[in-house]
C-alpha cells in the first residue's frame, strides 16, 4: 500500500479495483465450495466404493 499511494490517482484506482475484485472473487469461491460440500463429499465416498471394489487403476504420474 505504500508503493501504489506514490502512484499516481489514477493507477491506485486501478489497483484498487483489481484488489477488491480479487477479494469478492474469494467469497464467491469460498461460498460455492462450501455449499457443494454435501456434492463433493458424495463423489469422495463413491470413488473410494470404486476403489475398494477394484475399478480403479493406479496413475502413473511418470507418463504422463
Amino acid at each position: 500500500f505504500h508503493e501504489a499511494s506514490k502512484l499516481p490517482k489514477i493507477e491506485q484506482n486501478v489497483i484498487g479495483r483489481w484488489l477488491l475484485d480479487e477479494i469478492k472473487a474469494d467469497k464467491e469461491w469460498d461460498k460455492l465450495f462450501a455449499e457443494s460440500e454435501d456434492v463433493l463429499e458424495h463423489l469422495a465416498q463413491e470413488a473410494l466404493m470404486e476403489h475398494e471394489k477394484g475399478k480403479t487403476k493406479n496413475l502413473d504420474i511418470n507418463k504422463l
